[in-house]
């Protein structure tokens, strides 16, 4: 699969997101590295910060059916990652990301999107 094509499945799911407050919808699609797609959606709550995005919710996912760090190959999401959820490519060693910015496409490496990250090893 294309970086093209997920991000088109990406741009297909945010559709589902639960965003009655900021009607700001958006989608992530996350390749594994066994050819799977997995989806997630931004889901707010009115207690703000109870929400969670669309990164999250993928990866979460992933978790639940098995998957673990390192499974992955690339990440596409409808909007420029948040400062947490691109720790959390960080933590699931997603090695690509490709996300929208506006009219741009935008492709990064992990390293490019977060520098200087926060490591498993550093923090236990």
């Amino acid at each position: 699969m294309t970086d093209d094509e997920l991000l088109t499945a990406a741009d297909a799911i945010a559709g589902r997101a639960y965003a009655p407050y900021s009607r700001f919808h958006v989608g992530c699609a996350v390749l594994t590295r066994d050819g799977r797609v997995i989806e997630g959606v931004n889901v707010e709550n009115a207690a703000y910060p109870l929400g969670v995005c669309a990164e999250r919710t993928a990866f979460a996912r992933a978790v639940v059916e098995g998957y673990a760090p390192g499974d992955f190959v690339v990440a596409a999401i409808t909007a420029s990652p948040c400062g947490g959820c691109r720790q959390w490519l960080a933590e699931m060693r997603v090695p690509r990301v490709v996300f929208r910015n506006g009219d741009r496409i935008v492709r990064m490496t992990i390293d490019e999107l977060l520098p200087e990250q926060f490591e498993k090893s550093s923090l236990v």
